[in-house]
């Protein structure tokens, strides 16, 4: 009996040693990954009065890839690039023929970023606890502005530029192309390399191109994604 339970001690320790070493040699490579999931955007900020903006969420998904390169035990640095859908739904004041309607508009608008953060992963359980943060930069293309209501104005597409015209008042759809921002995520990588994260993220600068106002805009939101990180 005494035999056995030696054998069976011994047989579990070199099972653990045989999974740490697997851990240790897994985490001191770089690692590919690939995520994907759905996000909830919104645009924070000031009207053309300077009054706060009162929009609301609205969905929309990510898909990306990123490489987690090791700094230190269980610190990690990782750089990646990401498509990423934004936007915001609210209700306007729009002067047609010198009367004041309300309307509402919907932004949707596409982003390429590309985010840089530092990530600590220690091991919890069997896998690992994410914690991370850190800057994005963001490049937007294709946008869509949806006009809703009476006399409302017809749907366009987002106007890029850096400084809109003086006299474009009524436009509601100009917008500039870079964002700037910081995100935060947590969440739990299994042993296998699925991984589930929540992040947020906040845009640090205005995207909105009118001059001739009070009006600010900036991008928020957070979402849920699933991902695979190669071992």
């Amino acid at each position: 009996m005494k035999n056995h339970i030696i054998i069976v001690a011994a047989a579990l320790a070199m099972s653990l040693n045989t999974s740490a070493q697997t851990t240790t040699s897994t985490d001191s490579k770089a690692r590919f990954g690939i995520y994907g999931g759905v996000n909830f955007q919104n645009i924070n900020g000031k009207d053309a009065n300077g009054n706060k903006l009162e929009n609301s969420l609205v969905t929309k998904f990510h898909v990306g890839i990123s490489e987690e390169i090791p700094l230190a035990p269980d610190f990690k640095f990782q750089v990646g690039a990401q498509y990423i859908g934004k936007g915001a739904k609210g209700d306007f004041i729009y002067n047609v023929n010198n009367k004041d309607v309300l309307i509402t508009r919907e932004i949707s608008m596409n982003y390429i970023e590309v985010p840089l953060n530092l990530v600590y992963k220690p091991l919890v359980g069997s896998g690992r606890f994410i914690l991370g943060f850190g800057p994005y930069v963001g490049y937007s293309f294709g946008g869509k502005a949806k006009f809703t209501g009476t006399l409302a104005p017809a749907d366009r597409n987002i106007n890029y530029t850096k400084t809109a015209p003086i006299n474009e008042t009524n436009n509601f759809a100009n917008y500039k192309p870079l964002d700037v921002g910081g995100n935060f995520f947590f969440g739990y990588e299994l042993r296998n390399g699925i991984n589930f994260v929540f992040n947020s993220s906040l845009g640090l600068i205005n995207i909105n191109s009118q001059t001739n106002n009070k009006l600010a805009e900036k991008n928020t939101g957070f979402g849920l994604s699933i991902g695979y990180r190669f071992k």
